[in-house]
């Protein structure tokens, strides 16, 4: 459905900001917002939770929110966080930050050959990591036992929780920040688990029980974001981010531990290598994975023209693992829009009009290309003395932090401090700081309030 959207208004306004006469803050000439055409969205789903009023038609809601995104802060210091290995490690790995830029990119084309708005699906994909801490899930497991009598921390709902509040940019009529204030569709399109702790499908028992994109804190504007929404179920923004996160794990951490040397195309067909990926993708990733269906997709990977069975870091065989990465993802792209092609037909397919239909091969060949990544990279990893020393950076900061009030953290993060009703409310603005840390400051701050430098 197409709309024409002059402005949303509403009982709450943003706080009114010093600009130059006739202009807003992002540059624009004020006045009345000019009918803008967005097929398959409707009024509601450019609403914000704070209506903002005196936008010009130069922009559409939702390419606005994808500038806010990609102009914010917590997505700059994801240039900092490590992905799978730390940013320092190598000049050449990826971080959290490129990794999203690269989700973003095979996000926008699955989104586009579908119908979806190209900036709901960028914002998606560009946010998708904000959330996540310093030294990636081995600081994300840290913090959640840092904060396991508060609620627990997940990155997935810290993203929500920096993008409704922790990001500056738009206060409400109270001053109280609501950070990028993002359209609802937007911000729908971010919540991969869209749900509170132990609330999604499976209840408390199931994956619900870790991954959620909402702290009993935020539930105002999750609410509010949900609103009208199938109980449980992603919007199809939502799962076209989910995916396009897995091809860019999948394929670009395999292109990652070939270019480092810790994945070795010419051994992958002596005995045992193939069942040691197969195992590895099982014993990580459970659930009801087939065996024989992981191995059928690992021989039609195999057979593929653009598959390496060497490589030794020279111009051609460098080129030749590109073109086997952009080849997996228009592999995976094209055989996903096309299967949801033949169930929901042509138009514009958006919000909650279709699911995306994944053919069984193709989750199967994307999940074993994430096993592979997991037996040569990220299983060692765990074993590493690093990954204590992590952990333990973690403990250590956060013990300081909440010995010390609001002494040490940052100007945003101690008036939080401050503002908080209780312990719990003064734990989670510490819990907040720790998680905005990248890497490098996460061992720097370290250093100052404990005394003491781990190389890391």
């Amino acid at each position: 459905m197409s709309i024409s959207h002059e402005s949303v208004t509403g009982a709450v306004h943003a706080a009114p900001r010093a600009v130059p006469p006739g202009s807003d803050p992002d540059g624009q000439v004020l006045g009345r917002e000019a009918a803008v055409d967005l097929p398959g969205y409707e009024a509601r789903d450019v609403e914000r939770f704070v209506p903002e009023v005196g936008k010009s038609s130069r922009r559409t809601p939702f390419e606005r929110d994808r500038a806010r995104v990609l102009y914010s802060s917590a997505l700059r210091r994801l240039g900092a966080k490590t992905q799978v290995l730390g940013p320092s490690s190598d000049d050449f790995v990826r971080t959290r930050l490129t990794h999203s830029l690269e989700v973003a990119q095979v996000g926008r084309a699955l989104g586009q050959a579908l119908g979806c708005d190209p900036d709901v699906t960028d914002t998606a994909c560009l946010s998708h990591d904000l959330g996540h801490p310093p030294y990636g899930h081995n600081g994300e497991k840290a913090l959640d036992i840092v904060a396991a009598d508060i609620g627990g921390f997940e990155g997935n709902a810290q993203t929500l929780r920096l993008v409704t509040r922790l990001e500056p940019k738009v206060l409400d009529g109270g001053g109280r920040s609501v950070g990028l204030n993002l359209t609802r569709a937007s911000l729908d399109a971010v919540a991969k688990y869209p749900w509170a702790k132990g609330e999604g499908p499976g209840g408390p028992t199931g994956k619900s029980a870790r991954k959620y994109c909402c702290y009993d804190d935020d539930r105002e504007v999750f609410e509010w974001m949900r609103a009208g929404a199938p109980a449980g179920r992603r919007c199809l923004e939502a799962q076209v981010m989910d995916l396009s996160d897995d091809v860019g794990y999948s394929v670009h951490d395999v292109e990652d531990a070939v270019a480092l040397r810790r994945m070795d195309p010419a051994v992958l067909d002596a005995d045992g290598e193939v069942d040691a990926i197969l195992d590895a993708t099982l014993d990580w990733y459970g659930g009801d994975l087939s065996r024989d269906a992981l191995g059928a997709a690992w021989e039609r990977l195999r057979r593929q023209p653009a598959w390496l069975t060497s490589y030794d870091g020279g111009m051609a065989s460098a080129a030749a693992l590109k073109n086997l990465t952009s080849g997996l993802i228009g592999r995976f792209v094209s055989s996903v829009a096309t299967a949801t092609r033949e169930v929901f037909g042509d138009g514009a397919l958006t919000r909650y009009e279709a699911d995306l239909v994944i053919p069984p091969e193709t989750a199967s060949e994307i999940l074993v290309l994430k096993g592979a990544a997991v037996h040569y990279v990220m299983a060692p990893r765990e074993h590493e003395p690093v990954y204590l020393r992590q952990r333990t950076l973690i403990f250590d900061l956060a013990d300081a932090l909440l010995e010390s009030g609001d002494a040490h953290l940052e100007p945003v993060f101690a008036q939080a401090w401050r503002d908080a009703a209780d312990g719990a409310g003064r734990k989670r603005a510490v819990v907040d700081q720790i998680a905005s840390l990248t890497d490098t400051s996460a061992t720097s701050w370290h250093a100052r309030l404990c005394g003491m430098f781990s190389a890391l």
